[in-house]
């Protein structure tokens, strides 16, 4: 009942801000029971303060003179007295407008010198009681109609919302005509030139909420761009996200990436949007999207509302990473071009992506794209985008835009440096791929000063209060964003910051749709319509890819294909014959790599390395150079063929047991590897990168 009555009074308040001044929702029209009487009694009790204090001006002046009318030392008091008021007043009304300070300050004196001469002489004395007779109601109605012209927003400054502004501190600033929308009022504020900022306004935020009796989050402040005194106060009294929306579904099925993404609604009920590709014609650039939030705020669910809208789309491909194997977006997997479970495959993803952004960026610029829009995913039929020096149409393959998401980030941070991804976010918009990286806590021991600078979009989620500033720009918090409020308290509650959403939404805060069990058999719906109508990888960024990741890369490749392709790899038995009636099929008996050896040979001589172990010395023969370059070639092609393309000494452990091989000798031939362009460095010292045999050929 009680929240009931403050909702009430909030509504009352936003429609007519005259009654939260002048004494509440009960001095409105109707509450006197009906009666024309009581409708009348209501609307005369603001203005009957002047009037009562005349009244009580006359009696005191009359009990005075009673008491001290021959008394002199009673005269010097009282006119002390008076003059101590007056000044008082004054100095009072220093914090309101110039117009109320002198108002104040005349009524005071010449209320206290009439009741100093009453009080002396006696009210009936001279031309005091005419004076009291014609003067108090003059004073009395002045200050009925200065009441009456609050009501109004008038030019100087005396809104009919002055009495907030003077309980939060900025009496003096002035406020315009409301806009009223639902669930939804925007006023006008300009404050008192050289004496309020704008930062003042915005520190006075939580006292705005506290009069209103309203949580922090529903009070922001706009300040104008162009002004450091004006801007826009915004109120939202309702808090529309307290009730759960699942989701039911993605909102564009089969539209383009370059529209919006839904991913869910503002506390006024507006659609929460986001974009990714650029937009040249409306000045829109492409971004990179941070999205941030402790344990618990919802980051899960965000991901999928984002993940289910791009896998939705007709024109994009998803490169995805996932340390935790795939527990949120397991049954979208399947919907993904390309989606590794963190570690080395991630390391690859990593490099693979380094080494699209040239390769499709030379191509945009070949056909004449400044940056990636949905015509480039078409096939290039068009003169004007032709790669051909005749200029005429090249019929080459489109390009899809491209998402690299990086779920849980700190644990690839932790792995291959906080700069990992500055590169990358430096310089992968020009290439039509918008790079999204997750995770809890995005502070600079974590990431970078120069990625983080370099993500322009963020989505910010309860976080802790001391993590505020590294989740959104100052302007935001300054506006009345605080992701801290929440904490892990409201899963889904955001605030989102990105290019096309206006700049007085960021301080607004959205909520995120929720992911139940019911909506496991859409996801995988939608991942079989990804999987048979989604785009699929280009030749360059699949070739770009590849020349990385070898078969760890294999987008999305039909399984009988794979197949077919595993088929010739299948050892074929082979018969040995023997002399006379003996014949016998060694090869079902006999190991593969063993079908060459000759039973009757002689073994070989003793090599060096081939004695029993010493106690405290590596052992393990030591081949020769011909014989280690053909071994460690071998040992190269396998790790390649499983699709691991980082290797370092302690992934030949198991190898060089197998071929009694010691580890320094592994050391030594990786180096070789890597003068000879079979490996490349990585990020992280002693791990290397394979570069697939015919990209090195």
């Amino acid at each position: 009942m009680a929240r009931n009555s403050g909702r009430r009074a909030r509504h009352d308040y936003l429609n007519d801000p005259t009654a939260a001044v002048y004494g509440g929702a009960g001095l409105l029209p109707g509450d006197g029971g009906g009666s024309v009487t009581g409708y009348l009694l209501n609307r005369a009790k603001p203005h009957l303060p002047p009037w009562l204090a005349v009244g009580a001006t006359g009696l005191a002046g009359a009990l005075g003179n009673w008491r001290w009318g021959d008394s002199s030392a009673a005269g010097v008091g009282l006119t002390l007295a008076s003059v101590a008021l007056t000044g008082a007043t004054w100095w009072a009304g220093k914090s309101t407008s110039q117009q109320r300070r002198l108002h104040s300050a005349i009524t005071v004196a010449a209320g206290s010198a009439w009741l100093t001469a009453a009080c002396l002489a006696g009210p009936a004395a001279g031309p005091l009681d005419d004076l009291f007779l014609m003067g108090g109601p003059v004073v009395a109605l002045s200050w009925n109609v200065r009441m009456v012209l609050r009501r109004n927003d008038d030019p100087s400054g005396e809104s009919a919302d002055k009495g907030l502004m003077e309980k939060i501190g900025l009496a003096r600033a002035q406020l315009g005509n409301p806009k009223v929308e639902p669930n939804r009022v925007t006023a006008p504020v300009a404050l008192a030139a050289g004496e309020q900022t704008n930062d003042d306004m915005a520190k006075a935020l939580g006292n705005i909420a506290s009069a209103l009796d309203l949580p922090t989050s529903a009070v922001r402040y706009h300040p104008d761009p162009d002004s450091n005194r004006r801007g826009d106060l915004v109120i939202v009294p309702e808090d529309m996200l307290a009730d759960v929306v699942e989701w039911e579904g993605p909102s564009n099925l089969g539209g383009s990436i370059a529209e919006p993404l839904v991913i869910g609604r503002y506390d006024d009920g507006a659609p929460l949007l986001l974009w990714l590709p650029g937009d040249p014609e409306q000045g829109r650039n492409s971004t990179h999207v941070l999205t941030a939030g402790m344990s618990g705020s919802g980051k899960g669910d965000a991901a999928l509302n984002l993940l289910t809208e791009v896998l939705s789309r007709r024109d994009v491909i998803v490169w995805f990473s996932d340390p935790k194997a795939f527990q949120d977006f397991a049954p979208l997997r399947e919907g993904l071009d390309w989606g590794v479970e963190g570690g080395t495959g991630t390391e690859v993803m990593v490099a693979a992506v380094q080494q699209a952004i040239p390769a499709r960026t030379r191509w945009l610029g070949e056909h004449g794209y400044r940056q990636w829009v949905p015509a480039a995913a078409q096939q290039q039929t068009s003169p004007e985008h032709s790669c051909r020096p005749d200029g005429r149409p090249c019929g080459c393959a489109g390009m899809p835009f491209l998402v690299t998401w990086f779920e849980e980030a700190a644990n690839t941070l932790r792995n291959l440096g906080d700069d990992a991804f500055t590169g990358i976010a430096q310089e992968a918009r020009s290439a039509g791929i918008s790079l999204i990286v997750s995770l809890q806590r995005p502070s600079y021991d974590q990431m970078s000063t120069s990625t983080r600078a370099s993500l322009p979009s963020v989505i910010a989620l309860g976080c802790d209060p001391r993590d505020e500033g590294f989740c959104l720009p100052d302007e935001v918090l300054a506006a009345g964003a605080h992701p801290g409020a929440w904490g892990n308290r409201r899963p889904g509650y955001c605030y989102v910051v990105s290019p096309g959403i206006p700049e007085d939404r960021y301080p607004s805060p959205g909520r995120t749709r929720r992911f139940t069990h019911r909506a496991v058999p859409v996801m995988e719906l939608l991942a079989t319509w990804a999987q048979r109508n989604g785009a699929t990888a280009d030749p360059v960024t699949a070739g770009a890819a590849s020349a990385v990741a070898g078969t760890a890369y294999t987008g999305r490749t039909p399984t009988s294909t794979a197949a077919a392709a595993g088929a010739g790899s299948v050892p074929q038995l082979h018969v040995v014959h023997g002399e006379g009636d003996d014949m016998q099929q060694h090869s079902v008996h006999v190991d593969p790599e063993d079908t060459g050896i000759d039973p009757e040979a002689d073994l070989p001589e003793v090599e060096q390395g081939d004695d029993a172990p010493i106690f405290g010395q590596e052992t393990g023969r030591k081949p020769s150079p011909e014989e280690a370059r053909e071994l460690f070639a071998r040992a190269l092609a396998e790790f390649e063929e499983n699709g691991q393309m980082i290797v370092g000494p302690k992934d030949f452990m198991d190898w060089c047991d197998r071929h009694h091989l010691s580890r320094p000798w592994v050391s030594a031939r990786l180096k070789e590897a890597a003068l000879d362009g079979r490996l490349e460095a990585t990020n992280t010292t002693g791990r290397w990168r394979i570069v697939p045999a015919l990209t090195a050929a």
